[in-house]
């Protein structure tokens, strides 16, 4: 059976042209329908020509049709995939530089505290229509969510529909990758159990062919300078916390009240790390604005270029719709759902949590990992909470209780006092008042 697949915000283009990439690599996908759905025209167009290369390269039978037709592209969709940004770099660099100038200094934003917050308040509406599109349009279709904040659009979404929907983040299989290959590891002798929440999540067990490998990475972390270096953040956290932590140390450095608060803790964590995102201020905002003036001539060099890597990558979508529909081999990845059924015990039921599940031709199964070590449950435990309130916030269209959900966040809350913190969430609220009419008010 041919199936359809439709892309929610396809211009975002590396996600859409990798995650085409890989579901054509299934043999049952070969011949699949892309409908591709933008509001930016340009980038739009970009995609699809990207798609069209790799299937003519691939020699597939599958078929482009770019359009800002939402509602058309969803009807009956097999797979339902959401990559999008409400509002650009104008709008979310607020999210960043409000904070900054009441002391609160933000690496990238896009996942809890006040930066994540208002990055989830402008998106939730939107998400919220698209998944009332997919209500009516293709009921049965399986929905999976790249868009940050994952566990805040999660957990909204969740609470008010029935459509088979989860969240995605490529944190957990790639920071495994790193471990393995900092241990000299092939990762298909690396397996775990890794759980928290999105961004937020901890391997509880680590594996080198069946043995237990933290003795092996705390060696390595303590002994090897190249390592030490290339996540200062992240490998404190493990040798105080006894688990590794998913994302990256910038992330990390604002997701707590340990790294950022001081000039000096900046300068000795957050500055000097050779990883993917050390820790910088505003380091993917930077980098979202010298993209803005150079994605068009790096896609039109990459559409120009000959090559074409074919090779599936590590990204789970492809693997999962494979699993659900296509050969229905099983396929183990982790996965944004609300904590029910004890999923893990010690954090908020009904919160958003990130867990290990199995997709199959019976469906979606998530797995119960019981509690987390207590004191990891500690940490989970403020972020989780905090987003609840947040998401409340939303439902309710409360001002109020977005104050409250910022008034606990660590990094937050270790640098500011009540009074200002309510006071830069109110200069918060009124920047974004053209994406907030769904609140009853704007006044704290």
């Amino acid at each position: 059976m041919k199936r359809k697949f439709t892309f929610i915000g396809a211009g975002s283009l590396d996600f859409t042209q990798d995650l085409a990439r890989d579901i054509l690599s299934f043999e049952h996908f070969r011949d699949a329908e892309f409908h591709l759905v933008d509001i930016h025209e340009g980038r739009l167009a970009y995609a699809a020509k990207a798609l069209e290369k790799l299937i003519r390269h691939g020699g597939y039978a599958a078929t482009v049709h770019p359009t800002a037709d939402r509602r058309q592209a969803l009807i009956d969709s097999d797979g339902v995939l959401i990559t999008i940004l409400q509002g650009g770099v104008d709008v979310w660099r607020h999210d960043i530089e409000i904070p900054k100038k009441y002391g609160v200094d933000i690496c990238v934003g896009d996942t809890r505290g006040p930066s994540g917050i208002f990055r989830f308040l402008r998106t939730a509406p939107v998400m919220l229509d698209i998944i009332r599109d997919v209500e009516e349009l293709c009921p049965k279709a399986i929905v999976l969510n790249y868009t940050n904040p994952m566990a805040l659009l999660c957990a909204y979404l969740q609470r008010q529909t029935k459509v088979q929907i989860t969240g995605l983040c490529h944190s957990v299989q790639g920071t495994a990758g790193m471990l393995a290959s900092w241990l000299g590891a092939d990762t298909e002798d690396i397996t775990y159990t890794c759980a928290g929440i999105n961004h937020q999540a901890f391997y509880l067990d680590f594996k080198w062919k069946g043995k237990d490998a933290y003795p092996l990475l705390r060696e390595a972390v303590c002994t090897r300078q190249e390592i030490a270096k290339e996540e200062p953040v992240r490998n404190e956290m493990f040798l105080h916390l006894d688990y590794y932590p998913t994302e990256s140390s910038g992330h990390n450095s604002e997701y707590n009240a340990w790294f950022r608060k001081r000039p000096d803790l900046i300068e000795t964590y957050c500055t000097h790390g050779t990883g993917w995102n050390p820790g910088e201020y505003a380091y993917v905002l930077k980098e979202y604005i010298e993209k803005e003036k150079t994605w068009e001539a790096q896609f039109k060099a990459m559409l120009d270029s000959p090559d074409v890597d074919l090779t599936r990558g590590e990204e789970y979508a492809s693997n999962i719709f494979n699993a659900l529909f296509g050969d229905h081999t099983p396929f183990g990845f982790n996965g944004n759902l609300l904590n029910t059924e004890g999923l893990i015990r010690n954090l908020p039921q009904g919160a958003c949590v990130e867990v290990p599940m199995l997709a199959s031709k019976e469906g979606i199964r998530p797995f119960s990992v019981g509690p987390l070590p207590d004191h990891l449950a500690v940490l989970v435990n403020t972020s989780a909470r905090c987003e609840e309130l947040a998401v409340t916030a939303a439902l309710e269209g409360d001002p109020r209780k977005v104050f409250q959900s910022i008034l606990f966040d660590p990094l937050t809350a270790s640098v500011l006092s009540m009074a200002e913190i309510r006071d830069m969430t109110q200069e918060m609220l009124l920047k974004n008042k053209d994406f907030l009419g769904y609140f009853n008010s704007l006044t704290i």
